[in-house]
């Protein structure tokens, strides 16, 4: 009977235990599933902080922009000595806001193009993630930072054409042949339509984004897993407002070192008066530039680029981050 008894007892606990161990389980997946809807980002989330995100970028980075722009598209000209000589020069015949010039078409259309961006990045993770909310390799992050700069391309390409334009023209007056971004737009459709007008560059626009936003991304997600202490998550820990920066700011040199000559030839396309010809036009001009100087044209207008880079991606990278904290309180 004590036998029976004690029998009748280990399995009443044993089975008690099972259900227990059940119900435990059930109540931790239920709470993890939870924990991973509260973190599931909301699309529009992704579309305010990156506008955010690139209007800071543009505050910050237009007048080296405006610099890289002008030694990029003058060539052997002999209009500037260099970074320093363009910077005296601009600021000298235009006054200070002579390096903020083109400044109307990226604070908007970047606003755009960074909400474009992100949301499409945001989106290539997590066809990637293993399960909702999982880790991804930086191999993994830099495919999503490619797929979004495929997609970033449709806007890019006429937003940095206008700017250009406007960045191109020197002094002011009777001199100036646009009066603004969307005067420059009107005129390019009416004399070249939208394909050979507006956008003009998309193809190298587009080569250039796919390993730019690969280096992009992976060298922002490289520097943050490096700066969060061991043992926490790199996707929910806050990082504090330094670290942020020197992420945003690996990213943004990563960006440019993986895809600067791209970024040249596409400056010097879109700036040209008559459009391209052929599906090749690219390698045509690339052609040109080495003919008329070997590797080193390339290159012009790279030192104030990562010198312009540092701050504003930084800026970008932080005010995105900061926004997407707040935004995830509502």
């Amino acid at each position: 009977m004590r036998t029976q008894c004690w029998f009748g007892a280990v399995v009443f606990s044993t089975s008690s235990q099972r259900v227990l161990l059940r119900r435990v389980r059930g109540a931790s997946e239920a709470g993890l599933m939870a924990e991973l809807k509260q973190k599931e980002i909301v699309p529009w989330h992704d579309f305010v902080a990156g506008s955010l995100g690139g209007m800071a970028q543009v505050t910050v980075g237009q007048p080296m922009d405006t610099i890289k722009t002008r030694l990029q598209i003058e060539g052997h000209s002999g209009r500037f000595a260099g970074p320093m000589d363009c910077f005296r020069k601009t600021i000298k015949n235009e006054g200070f806001l002579g390096l903020y010039k083109g400044m109307a078409s990226p604070l908007v259309g970047i606003a755009a193009v960074n909400a474009l961006l992100f949301a499409a990045y945001s989106n290539f993770k997590k066809m990637q993630e293993p399960y909702p909310g999982g880790p991804l390799t930086l191999t993994q992050i830099a495919i999503a930072g490619a797929g979004g700069g495929v997609v970033n391309a449709v806007l890019a390409s006429p937003v940095e054409l206008l700017k250009i334009k406007m960045q191109a023209q020197y002094g002011a007056g009777s001199s100036v042949h646009y009066s603004g971004p969307v005067d420059c737009a009107r005129q390019l459709i009416k004399a070249h339509g939208i394909r050979n007008g507006l956008m003009r560059g998309y193809w190298i626009t587009l080569l250039r984004e796919i390993p730019g936003y690969a280096g992009f991304y992976a060298g922002f997600e490289g520097m943050k897993r490096y700066l969060t202490p061991k043992g926490e998550n790199p996707a929910t820990y806050p990082l504090g407002l330094l670290s942020l920066m020197a992420s945003g700011a690996t990213g943004g040199v990563s960006y440019w070192v993986a895809c600067y000559p791209l970024d040249m030839l596409k400056s010097m396309i879109q700036h040209q008066q008559a459009p391209p010809k052929g599906p090749l036009y690219f390698v045509d001009t690339a052609r040109q530039v080495y003919r008329d100087g070997g590797i080193k044209p390339f290159f012009r207008g790279f030192s104030p680029t990562i010198i312009r880079a540092v701050p504003a991606a930084a800026a970008t990278f932080t005010t995105y981050e900061l926004a997407m904290r707040a935004l995830s309180t509502l």
